[in-house]
């Protein structure tokens, strides 16, 4: 008796068969794990009524997405998100552009200062922001006794304890820690950007600036995308700056929308999760937004 076995071209064909499934399959399995089922139970869950303890007491309908926009902060925390996104990333862009101009120049030097500005990325965030919350300590901290000492303030300021200040230094702190990754992107986009063509424009006559603003900038624009798509989602969900600094206090004055959920869990886990769905739902819309206007898919010259 003998025993048939199917031929190398078979097992190809039947491979073949599946097409590119058995390649993207694990990555699709791993996108369904990791993002959509956890965005389901976010969705499933804030139409739930939850004890602080976790116990699951029964459907709410849509009773905690209406407690939640009944909050007396909930506008305010609304409002001062958009406003913290829209100022930390448009600085972030701003001195990253400049950062990655100056890397890109050979300087004695360079290679220190390169490394040196991977330092904020590679600590934690929210060490950084507790170091920066020590140092600006109303009692004890660095900047309150340089600040007397030098006779610039009468007496210490409790600087995180009054969101005028307290949200000028938080938002300090989110461009400190988010200028690394953003320049580095932009300076890899700036060193595929062609010798000959600053050649080119050096022979017409062209200035620097005129050069910056009509060559580098355009051929810069796929790496600027990038770096601001990445940003507004990280800015926008930020949490271990803010909760570092003032844990979104006094009561929510300084609370984004990522904190605001996280102090509404300490009493509904029900309406934090409503939360969680309009800060997903916002943030979707955010970079949509941003994407039309950007026209990110049409090419250069259209």
């Amino acid at each position: 008796m003998s025993l048939k076995t199917a031929s190398p071209g078979r097992r190809r064909s039947g491979l073949a068969r599946l097409g590119p499934l058995p390649w993207i399959g694990p990555a699709v399995l791993l996108i369904l794990l990791v993002v959509v089922w956890p965005v389901y139970e976010m969705v499933h869950t804030s139409f739930l009524k939850i004890s602080t303890s976790g116990f699951v007491r029964g459907s709410a309908g849509t009773a905690k997405y209406k407690q939640l926009f009944d909050e007396t902060d909930f506008g305010h925390v609304i409002t001062w998100t958009v406003i913290w996104t829209l100022v930390v990333v448009g600085l972030t862009i701003v001195v990253s552009l400049a950062l990655a101009q100056l890397f890109n120049q050979n300087f004695p030097g360079r290679r220190v200062t390169r490394w040196a500005l991977i330092a904020p990325w590679a600590a934690s965030v929210l060490m950084t922001s507790i170091g920066f919350k020590w140092m600006l300590n109303q009692t004890a901290g660095v900047l309150n006794t340089l600040m007397t000492d030098l006779g610039l303030i009468d007496k210490p300021e409790d600087w995180l304890g009054d969101p005028a200040t307290a949200w000028p230094w938080m938002m300090f702190v989110a461009v400190f820690v988010s200028l690394p990754f953003t320049t580095y992107t932009l300076l890899a986009g700036l060193q595929t950007v062609p010798g000959e063509v600053y050649e080119a424009a050096k022979v017409d006559g062209t200035s620097t600036w005129q050069t910056y603003l009509r060559i580098t900038l355009p051929l810069l624009r796929p790496a600027l995308l990038v770096g601001v798509v990445i940003n507004l989602i990280n800015v926008f969900n930020s949490f271990p700056v803010i909760w570092g600094m003032t844990q979104g206090g006094p009561s929510s004055d300084t609370a984004t929308t990522t904190v605001f959920m996280y102090q509404l869990m300490s009493t509904d886990i029900g309406e934090s999760a409503a939360m969680s769905v309009v800060n997903f739902l916002l943030v979707v819309v955010m970079v949509l937004l941003f994407l039309k206007v950007s026209r990110w898919n049409e090419k250069e010259g259209r």
